[in-house]
């Protein structure tokens, strides 16, 4: 257990492929985001890769989504960015196209329900506000928080992410439904340390 704890990524993944075969996968794909968003289809086109072994891959990630999601022993409370950034982080790497999520939280912020509301394509997202608080409504919730993916890695809001965002809020005031963030995800890098960013948190909220 100790080995396997310090062991790097190509001796993890050759646990369920065999050296060879995780060394081609890594060489193909070069870290774990560009892995996990590989289909099956495409995984069984690296050189020793086949049904059983793609399968053990694509298993082995959607595990480490679901634990992310079993990781709090009682209802995390969803009141900064970085609660959110932290929740949603594994669920959305895989993603290829943006997905928008929605959080729906009680009075106390804490969280009651999520759902997937939406995919786009590689930049954009449609959804209208009724599908967003349809969902709150049902589940009676006070509150909710909004967070989709960038695929690109670059969490930076686009004009339509500002949009929408605006006609939510709107929309939730009507309905004495708080939206309390907009979080988008990407990836880090040298320049860019922070992997999201809150719409909140950059001002968009306060010229809703």
């Amino acid at each position: 257990m100790e080995q396997l704890e310090h062991a790097n990524n190509t001796e993890l993944i050759a646990k369920l492929t065999g050296k060879l075969a995780a060394e081609a996968l890594l060489k193909q794909y070069g870290g774990l985001t560009n892995l996990a968003q590989a289909s099956f289809d495409e995984l069984q086109m690296v050189k020793g890769i086949g049904q059983s072994k793609a399968a053990a891959v694509k298993s082995a990630f959607l595990l480490a989504q679901r634990l992310s999601r079993e990781s709090y022993a009682e209802a995390p409370i969803i009141d900064t960015p970085e609660r959110i950034a932290d929740l949603l982080r594994e669920q959305n790497r895989p993603y290829t196209v943006e997905n928008l999520q929605v959080l729906f939280l009680n009075t106390r912020r804490r969280l009651i329900g999520m759902q997937v509301l939406t995919q786009g394509t590689l930049d954009t997202l449609l959804v209208a506000p009724r599908e967003v608080f349809h969902s709150a409504i049902v589940r009676r919730a006070a509150a909710i928080a909004l967070a989709h993916n960038h695929p690109s890695g670059d969490p930076s809001p686009s004009e339509a992410d500002i949009k929408v965002t605006r006609d939510l809020i709107r929309a939730g005031q009507l309905l004495k439904i708080e939206v309390v963030d907009h979080v988008i995800l990407g990836r880090c890098t040298n320049e860019r340390p922070c992997d999201f960013v809150s719409l909140r948190q950059l001002g968009y909220f306060s010229a809703a």
